[in-house]
């Protein structure tokens, strides 16, 4: 394909296959005999799936992304119409040439071939059906819905004849979205294969309303698509990332296939070992497995050759395990596991068995499904409100911001300007900005008090205005008569804002300063060093300051001795009698604080003298008078 695979399909006869692609939308079939492609074909838009509805491949039935059905004869497209809601999947019943199409909607359609006209819906009770199947023995038509849910219908009667509740069959598990069905399959008339949304697969026999088998992907991803080898009897399940072919009977793994590129569809090759995988790459990936069975006939030159290779070594596969990391394990309290059998050291985390981590993650979060469910109606609640009436509040995180978002916007309104930029409120690229508690701004922050002021002075002086505005004005348009007058006064207010600004921005330096100050001053006074006494032992005597205390002194660095005696001068005592050398510590200090006590005497004889002065000339007047 030009640039990815959709669908693969076999025809019944084994002699050709079809495969749909994209861009532009089209589909090619290739003739197995010849080894070549037989013709290609494209479409108006992309083809979510198609059926082969006669033995080669001069009948098939295609359907749109864009509501359309579209039916192909050998020789091209024959009819095309279109149904009420877009379709998800579709099945042909042989019997009653009955087609079914599922999409967005409750109803199952029924377009009957024959008579060429739509018949009555079948009608669940579901929001949407997602896909659908026929069993090929006894006819019976099932569907699997948004819900979790698989109804079962008689198309002989048009009529409910039970329901599968599949979310409820995996409550166990760690669910991140709600288990809906994304996979049907059966296997001859008993079994039944159904894939879910979170990565699980469930095998019922439809006698009873329990699976037999559970096989988890441990992907968390959708299961894409379900198939049955019936030789080996073994279970395909695919999902974006991984092919894993199991025992259909025990779950234990018989091997597993890793995309390149993300898996889209997935067809068995019947009574043989090769499988096809549509995926996102131009290349359909074809897969030949020889202990599944023999190569087609068409390629059987596949047997001689897989005699020949060399067996690789290929490292294990820890399928019923789940990985975590270190963190993990000392959130569910396993820690003390590491270095024991139970956990198995890879890469930067551990491998442990799936059971414990189930029951240690029950045991961590006993009311984790119960929140899950409660955010899960929370969210359906929402989505139902999304037709209303909205009214333009204030998200729950980030108000400020909003609010100032808001408030720009009405200005630029009011000016008639039209920013190249997005709007961070209406763009769903910063949803989580407004929405998700971890991006909340830390007004605390020394980086936001620095740089942004305006910011702030908009919580001082404008927030309680803003707000009522905007309560207030949810359904008003804006009136232009006030137009200019608000410009005028944000003309006015341009110069005061800039001097504002300049203004908090020194105000917040002096209040950071002071804040290290006083962490300063904290750290000083817990690192206070208490002073120490010391007992005397027996037979000796105290001698003062000259003995094994001045040999410490003498040993300790000048900085130590700085800090024990907390003086400006620091002595050394000789080991030759009581001679001792002074270091004056801080002279630069001193000096400067004679030369201040100077300068200060010096004023001070000043003061003194000048009275003394005035004294003196009023002596030498009176004495001239005289």
């Amino acid at each position: 394909m030009p640039g990815l695979s959709t669908t693969v399909r076999v025809s019944p006869d084994g002699n050709f296959i079809l495969a749909t692609g994209i861009y532009k939308p089209r589909v090619r079939c290739y003739d197995v005999n010849n080894l070549s492609m037989k013709f290609e074909r494209c479409f108006d838009s992309e083809v979510v799936t198609f059926e082969i509805l006669s033995e080669d491949y001069s009948k098939v039935v295609f359907l749109h992304s864009d509501r359309y059905v579209e039916f192909h004869a050998a020789h091209g497209r024959y009819y095309r119409l279109r149904i009420p809601r877009f379709g998800r999947d579709l099945k042909y019943h042989s019997g009653t040439c009955d087609l079914y199409v599922v999409g967005t909607g409750p109803e199952v359609y029924r377009l009957n071939l024959e008579q060429g006209q739509f018949l009555n819906p079948l009608v669940t009770a579901a929001s949407e059906v997602n896909r659908c199947a026929i069993n090929p023995v006894h006819q019976l038509f099932v569907c699997g819905t948004q819900e979790g849910k698989v109804e079962a219908w008689d198309p002989r009667t048009r009529g409910r004849v039970g329901t599968l509740d599949c979310a409820l069959s995996i409550t166990d598990a760690q669910l991140e979205v709600f288990p809906s069905v994304t996979a049907l399959k059966f296997q001859g008339s008993l079994t039944l294969g159904v894939g879910t949304a979170t990565g699980q697969v469930l095998l019922y026999d439809i006698r009873s309303s329990r699976p037999f088998r559970i096989k988890d992907h441990m992907y968390g991803l959708p299961v894409h698509d379900l198939d049955f080898h019936e030789a080996q009897d073994l279970v395909l399940s695919m999902d974006s990332s991984v092919i894993k072919i199991w025992e259909k009977q025990t779950g234990k793994l018989f091997t597993s296939i890793e995309a390149a590129a993300d898996f889209n569809g997935l067809c068995l090759v019947p009574n043989t070992g090769m499988i096809f995988a549509a995926n996102e790459d131009p290349k359909i990936q074809t897969y030949y497995i020889p202990s599944l069975g023999p190569a087609p006939r068409w390629c059987s030159f596949l047997d001689s050759l897989t005699e020949e290779l060399e067996e690789k070594h290929m490292d294990n596969v820890y399928d019923d395990y789940k990985f975590v990391t270190r963190k993990e394990l000392q959130d569910l309290s396993l820690d003390h596991l590491m270095g024991t059998n139970l956990l198995r050291a890879y890469m930067h985390g551990f491998f442990v068995d799936i059971r414990l981590y189930k029951k240690a993650k029950s045991v961590a979060e006993p009311f984790a499904f119960e929140e899950y469910k409660r955010k899960k109606i929370r969210e359906r609640i929402e989505e139902d409100r999304t037709n209303r009436v909205k009214l333009k509040t204030l998200p729950k995180v980030n108000k400020d911001l909003a609010l100032k978002l808001m408030d720009e916007e009405l200005k630029e309104k009011k000016k008639k300007r039209n920013k190249s930029g997005t709007n961070l409120l209406k763009d769903d690229r910063f949803k989580a900005l407004f929405e998700n508690p971890d991006f909340e701004v830390d007004k605390t922050a020394e980086e936001y008090r620095l740089l942004n002021p305006v910011v702030s002075q908009l919580d001082k002086s404008r927030m309680k205005d803003l707000k009522k505005k905007f309560m207030h004005q949810q359904f008003d348009e804006v009136e232009g008569g006030s137009e200019n007058e608000e410009s005028l006064s944000d003309s006015d207010s341009s110069s005061d804002d800039d001097q504002q600004w300049t203004k908090e921005v020194k105000h917040q330096h002096h209040l950071l300063r002071q804040e290290k100050m006083e962490r300063w001053k904290a750290e000083e006074k817990e690192e206070v060093v208490l002073p120490r006494f010391f007992e005397l032992k027996e037979g000796e005597e105290f001698k003062g300051l000259q003995g094994n205390t001045k040999k410490k002194q003498n040993n300790s660095s000048l900085g130590e001795r700085v800090q024990q005696e907390g003086r400006d001068t620091v002595r050394l005592l000789s080991s030759m009698g009581n001679r001792e050398i002074t270091f004056a510590v801080g002279k630069k200090q001193r000096i400067l604080k004679t030369r201040e006590q100077g300068k200060k005497h010096h004023e001070e004889r000043r003061k003194l003298l000048r009275p003394a002065k005035n004294l003196s000339g009023l002596r030498s007047k009176q004495k001239f008078i005289f």
